[in-house]
C-alpha cells in the first residue's frame, strides 16, 4: 500500500437506457470534474454507458454496437486525463456457450483498457432478470493498481451473497484472499422503502467480516417504474460508514483513501432523508420527473374527483413539474357530491393548477338511452357505474390527445390489489404515482404534504370525507371492501409477506392472525385472497406504477391470469 493518499471521485449519475450520446456527455463531464479535483480514480455506476436496465434491447445488435462505440469514444477521451483511472459499466460480448453477453466493469487509463471484470452473480428475482441476457463471470477476483493501491473490483449483486444463501459463489472469499487495499463496487440498486438501511447493513457487515474498505457507488434517477436513489457511501474496514452521499441527487464528489481509511476532502456530508414520508415523496417526485422527461412529455392531466387519491396525485405532480404543467379536470355525474367539484376547486386554487369542468350527466343519459334502444335492456348496476368511469377515462384521453399532456392514473395499491377500479376508465393513463401506496399510506402522505408546507394544500374536507367512488347513490368504499385499516394489513401480508421490513411484517402478521380468529374475519380474509387472484387481468392491462415498496405490481410480481386458486 502506498503512503500517499489516493484521491477517488464518485460519479453518482443519472444515465438513460439507450441514450449513448447523453450518457457519454454525462461521463465526459464527470471526467472533467474529477480531473479538476485531481482525482486518481473515477467510479461510475453499473451499466452506466447504456443505462440500467436495457432488457431485450440487449438482444439487438445495433444496441451492442453502440455500446462498444460509446466505450471506444470514452476510452479515447481518457487520454486527456492520463493520470486518471476510470471504472465504467457496460455490456461486453461473451465467447463460448451460454448467454452472449457479460455485465462488465471496464477500467480505463490513458486510452487503454487496463482491466475487465464480469459480474458473477446475476439477480433473477423480483424486478431483476439479468440471467435472461447475461452469462455469469467466471474469472474470480480482479484488481487494478491505482497510485500504489491495490483496488479490488465488484458489481452490485456480487456484494450481496456473503452468507452464501442465494448463490453457490461468494465473491468476497476470492477478494479476501487477494487482500486488496480497497474494494470498489459499482451498482444500479433500485430504491424502495427500507432499501438504504438494508444496503448498508449488508455491505458494512461484509466490510467488517473481511476487513475490506468498500466504496459503494450507485446510480440515481427514474427508469420506467423503477427509481434509483443513489445514496452512495464509503465504508471503512471496521464496518463504519465514513461518508454517504445524498439520495435522489446527482453527485460528482471526491474523497481520500489512505492506510487509515476514507477521509472527506471536498464537501461536508449532507444530511440524509430519515423521514419515511419525505423519502416516499422525493422518490415519487424523481420517478415522475424522469418518466415525463424521457418519454417526451411536458405536461400532465389528472381527473380530479374531489377524493384523496386524485388530490395527492395532483399535489405531487404540481411539485414535480410545476403547477403550470398540470391540468385537472373535474367530471361530475348525477351521483357526484357537491364536494366533488368544490373540493377540487379548493385543491387546485391552493396549488395554482388549472381546473376544467366537464360534466358527464348528459353523456351518461344519452349513452343509457341508446343502450336501451339498441339492446332492449336498461343499463343499470355495475354496468352503469363502470360507464361513468369509462366516460371519464375517455374524456381524459381525448384531452391528452388534443393537448399532448400525459394522463396520470390515480389508483392506490389497495384498490389495484382487489380490482376496485375500472378497466379503460380510472385505470387509463401513462403512469401511476401512488399505485404502490396502500390507502392508509395515501392518507399519511397527504397529511404530511400539508404539514411540510405549513398550510392546507390538500383540503381538510378531502382528508376527512369517507372514501367513495361516487358511482351510485350514497356509495362508500366500505360497501364493497372492509375498512382500509383492515384491508391494508391483509394485503401487506398476502402481497409482500416477508419482503416487508421485519417490524412491519410482525405487525401485519399479528393483526391478521387476530382478525382471522373469528369466522367473520376469516370469511373476509378468504374473500380478499380471491379478489387479488381474480383481478390479475386488470393489473396486467394497467399503466406502469412507480415502485416504492419492496414488492410492487408489475415486473416484481409475475402471476398468471388464468389459474386456479
Amino acid at each position: 500500500m502506498s503512503t500517499c493518499p489516493l484521491t477517488v471521485a464518485i460519479a453518482q449519475i443519472n444515465p438513460m437506457v439507450g441514450d449513448f450520446a447523453g450518457n457519454l456527455a454525462i461521463a465526459k463531464d464527470a471526467y472533467r470534474q474529477a480531473g479538476a479535483q485531481q482525482a486518481q480514480l473515477l467510479v461510475f455506476p453499473e451499466l452506466s454507458l447504456c443505462g440500467y436496465y436495457p432488457g431485450d434491447l440487449l438482444n439487438e445488435s445495433t444496441f451492442i454496437r453502440k455500446a462498444y462505440e460509446a466505450l471506444a469514444e470514452l476510452t479515447a477521451f481518457s487520454t486527456q486525463f492520463p493520470d486518471l483511472v476510470a471504472i465504467v459499466g457496460t455490456p461486453i460480448r461473451a465467447n463460448g456457450p451460454g448467454k452472449p453477453l457479460y455485465n462488465a466493469l471496464i477500467a480505463i487509463r490513458n486510452g487503454e483498457t487496463i482491466a475487465e471484470y464480469h459480474k458473477q452473480l446475476l439477480p433473477t428475482y423480483n424486478i431483476f432478470d439479468e440471467r435472461r441476457h447475461f452469462e455469469p463471470g467466471q474469472q474470480g477476483a480482479v484488481s487494478i493498481d491505482v497510485g500504489g493501491y491495490k483496488v479490488g473490483l465488484m458489481i452490485c449483486e456480487d456484494g450481496w451473497n456473503d452468507d452464501a444463501d442465494d448463490y453457490p459463489v461468494n465473491p468476497y472469499e476470492a477478494l479476501a484472499r487477494m487482500r486488496p487495499d480497497l474494494v470498489v463496487s459499482i451498482n444500479a440498486s433500485p430504491s424502495n422503502i427500507g432499501k438504504r438501511a438494508q444496503r448498508q447493513q449488508v455491505i458494512c457487515g461484509a466490510a467488517r467480516r473481511h476487513g475490506l474498505p468498500i466504496l459503494y457507488v450507485n446510480q440515481v434517477g427514474g427508469q420506467d417504474s423503477i427509481v434509483f436513489d443513489g445514496a452512495s457511501f464509503a465504508v471503512n474496514a471496521d464496518g463504519e460508514i465514513a461518508r454517504e452521499w445524498p439520495a435522489f441527487q446527482t453527485v460528482i464528489d471526491t474523497l481520500r483513501f489512505t492506510e487509515g481509511g476514507f477521509q472527506t476532502i471536498a464537501q461536508s456530508a449532507q444530511p440524509q432523508i430519515d423521514n419515511d414520508q419525505e423519502f416516499i415523496l422525493q422518490h415519487i417526485l424523481l420517478g415522475l420527473r424522469d418518466y415525463v422527461r424521457r418519454c417526451g412529455f411536458k405536461r400532465v392531466v389528472v381527473g380530479s374527483s374531489g377524493g384523496i387519491d386524485s388530490a395527492l396525485t395532483i399535489a405531487i405532480a404540481a411539485e414535480a413539474l410545476g403547477p403550470e404543467n398540470v391540468i385537472a379536470i373535474t367530471m361530475p355525474s348525477a351521483f357526484s357530491s357537491s364536494g366533488s367539484v368544490s373540493d377540487s376547486q379548493l385543491l387546485c386554487e391552493a396549488l395554482g393548477v388549472t381546473l376544467y369542468s366537464y360534466p358527464i350527466k348528459a353523456l351518461v343519459n344519452d349513452f343509457g338511452g341508446q343502450f336501451q334502444s339498441s339492446f332492449n335492456d336498461e343499463l343499470r348496476g355495475l354496468s352503469l357505474e363502470n360507464l361513468q368511469a369509462r366516460l371519464r377515462g375517455t374524456i381524459l384521453m381525448a384531452y391528452s390527445n388534443h393537448s399532448g399532456a400525459m394522463v396520470l392514473t390515480t389508483g392506490n395499491k389497495s384498490e389495484i390489489s382487489v380490482g376496485y377500479c375500472t378497466l379503460y376508465g380510472d385505470t387509463n393513463g401513462g403512469l401511476g404515482l401512488i399505485g404502490d401506496l396502500y390507502k392508509t399510506e395515501v392518507y399519511r402522505l397527504s397529511a404530511y404534504i400539508n404539514q411540510r408546507a405549513n398550510r392546507e394544500i390538500i383540503p381538510a374536507a378531502i382528508l376527512t370525507k369517507p372514501p367513495s367512488a361516487e358511482l351510485a347513490p350514497d356509495q362508500k368504499d366500505t360497501d364493497s371492501l372492509p375498512p382500509y385499516e383492515v384491508l391494508d394489513e391483509i394485503l401487506k401480508l398476502l402481497i409482500e409477506g416477508k419482503q416487508l421490513a421485519e417490524r412491519e411484517y410482525q405487525q401485519a402478521q399479528e393483526f391478521v392472525t387476530g382478525y382471522r380468529a373469528s369466522a367473520a374475519g376469516e370469511a373476509v380474509y378468504q374473500r380478499i385472497v380471491g379478489m387479488i387472484a381474480r383481478n390479475e387481468y386488470k393489473r396486467r392491462q394497467a399503466p406502469p406504477i412507480i415502485r416504492v415498496r419492496p414488492k410492487a405490481f408489475g415486473a416484481g410480481r409475475q402471476m398468471p391470469i388464468a389459474a386456479k386458486h
